[in-house]
């Protein structure tokens, strides 16, 4: 059985095609362009915002058995398109579904999409699943609560981050969460995906109890091992300016789950009724504490947590470094750069070398805050810093001996940005 999943390299998709592949069927995934070779198997690369006519879609539905739509995107931004992602693309690929007999249609939603519509997240959902219910499929929308696994994406991994902390920061207006465990979701489409499964239905997945944002975070740190943290009421002016910062850190390219679309959608909470789930599929979910339970803890796990809010405090800090020196050199530290460069023997090319190396600064550290250059940028700051290494050595060898050890510095600063390299992809 071949099957067709749209949205691969997310939590939830990434951990249907394992399973697909553990129960002997053939998971085609769906991937943004270049990014297949990080995957094993069949892979089609389509971008979903452009994928909007059927034809785009038919080339890949021959000896498909089911579709599994996994595909969604928290807010608009410079690689996100809610429309593109929850309405036409796939509108596109449930009419293609039509015309190529492709009949069982899976596809993911979210809880509560129907009675509010707070964000263009929730309102792009919710026309999506309007497409999908308007075509001759046999399909199955299912509208999770916040899906927690093992893979640390989105809410899993603020979470996480979020339990390392020793005070716990509670954003104001936040709702219950009936979290889902992601073994029961992938569960739940093992289930449906059958050609005989039960069809046209709307399902509510969601986990047996209701928790606060506290509660959730509480039980990652216990499972961590650590003591409770402190919690510590976020007064809403800062609150505002958080999810405001996050959007711009989303302008940028980046996609923290903080974003304002979060602070509208988690108002109003995330729980609902799970009695035709459990009825259709047989499923009774467990417990956030007792699926954490039942999984061992690793030292990986730990590192993760304790990373995760820490790396754009680094990012945010070797950006505004670079950016920082260069602003100086061109200002009220010109002078004193000329005096060294002077020193060195530059002469007349001692202005223009000041000028020269504040533009890289300022370049580099641009490129380092924007997601699409980060890498490159993060390239460039290591290749610039040996270039000062090596030169201060060569015209200035005196500067090893220094009390600040200007050129000494260079090297702790070359490590971390090897460090945000290492942990810079986000899935």
């Amino acid at each position: 059985m071949r099957v067709l999943v749209v949205g691969a390299t997310g939590l939830i998709g990434s951990a249907i095609c394992a399973k697909l592949l553990e129960r002997g069927m053939t998971a085609v995934r769906v991937v943004r362009p270049g990014s297949s070779r990080s995957w094993t198997g069949e892979a089609v690369e389509l971008d979903l915002t452009r994928a909007v006519r059927p034809e785009d879609w038919l080339p890949h539905l021959s000896n498909i058995a089911a579709v599994v739509n996994c595909a969604g995107t928290l807010q608009d931004g410079p690689r996100e398109d809610t429309t593109g992602v929850h309405i036409r693309g796939p509108s596109a690929l449930f009419q293609a579904c039509e015309q190529a007999g492709v009949r069982r249609v899976i596809h993911f939603s979210a809880m509560g999409v129907e009675k509010e519509q707070p964000s263009s997240f929730s309102r792009t959902k919710f026309e999506g699943d309007k497409a999908l219910m308007a075509r001759d499929l046999d399909w199955v929308i299912l509208r999770p609560s916040v899906v927690l696994g093992p893979g640390a994406f989105g809410a899993s991994a603020l979470f996480r981050g979020l339990a390392a902390l020793p005070v716990l920061p509670l954003m104001p207006n936040t709702g219950l969460l009936q979290v889902v465990r992601l073994e029961d979701v992938v569960h739940t489409v093992e289930i449906l995906v059958q050609p005989s499964a039960p069809k046209r239905l709307i399902l509510e997945v969601a986990g047996p109890e209701a928790l606060s944002f506290e509660d959730v975070v509480g039980a990652y740190r216990r499972w961590f091992g650590w003591r409770p943290a402190r919690p510590l009421d976020i007064p809403a002016p800062l609150a505002h300016l958080l999810y405001k910062l996050s959007d711009l850190a989303g302008a940028l390219g980046w996609r923290p789950p903080t974003r304002s679309t979060a602070q509208k959608e988690i108002a109003r909470g995330a729980t609902g009724d799970i009695r035709a789930w459990s009825e259709s599929t047989q499923i009774e979910p467990i417990s956030l504490s007792a699926a954490l339970a039942r999984t061992p803890v690793s030292v990986q796990e730990r590192w993760f947590a304790k990373l995760y809010l820490l790396k754009p405090v680094v990012i945010v800090v070797l950006s505004l470094f670079w950016i920082s020196t260069g602003i100086i050199s061109l200002t009220a530290g010109y002078q004193i750069g000329i005096d060294l460069m002077e020193r060195t023997g530059a002469g007349v090319l001692a202005g223009p070398s000041v000028i020269a190396g504040a533009i890289a600064d300022i370049v580099i550290g641009l490129a380092i805050a924007v997601r699409r250059t980060s890498r490159a940028g993060l390239y460039g700051a290591i290749g610039l810093s040996l270039f000062y290494a090596v030169a201060g050595t060569i015209l200035l060898p005196e500067l090893w001996k220094e009390p600040l050890g200007p050129l000494m510095k260079i090297w702790p600063i070359i490590v971390l940005h090897l460090a945000v390299l290492a942990i810079l992809e986000e899935r």
